[in-house]
């Protein structure tokens, strides 16, 4: 069995990836700079969609918050019995989010938009990865509930 600890960590690691990926997409969008691809041809594409907002925030912002929160939550959960028993929990929450919208986009990006964003599929594959994780801990450490 996978140490709890190795889990935490790779959550870290995967979420710094996330983070740096949807900053550099925000920092994009925000400031109407061209997205570097790298031999792809859609992220420009993707990126100056209508499907790239949400009632006039960019997704990219969207996905460097629950980066963020991730981080921060992962941060906390060794400060104490609360952190440590709901943080596993929280983390499983805002990926399930994160999988379930990015499995969306991903929809958009094949059958609307017919482009594919290398950063979004960077993105996409970190909160899958982050959602496994975060299954695997709730796996290894149950949820301790109190009895009546």
């Amino acid at each position: 069995m996978v140490r709890d600890r190795s889990l935490r960590l790779g959550s870290i690691l995967v979420a710094l990836v996330g983070l740096a990926d949807s900053a550099y997409l925000t920092y994009a969008k925000l400031f109407h700079q061209q997205v570097v691809c790298g031999g792809y041809q859609g992220c420009e594409t993707v990126n100056n969609s209508p499907y790239a907002e949400v009632a006039g925030i960019p997704v990219a912002l969207l996905g460097f918050g629950a980066y963020l929160a991730i981080l921060g939550l992962l941060a906390l959960e060794q400060r104490g019995d609360f952190w440590s028993q709901n943080v596993p929990v929280l983390v499983f929450g805002i990926s399930l989010a994160g999988v379930l919208y990015s499995a969306y986009l991903t929809y958009i990006e094949l059958a609307v938009i017919h482009a594919i964003c290398f950063y979004c599929v960077v993105s996409a594959v970190a909160i899958s990865l982050l959602f496994i994780l975060s299954i695997m801990r709730l796996i290894n450490n149950p949820i301790e509930t109190e009895t009546i």
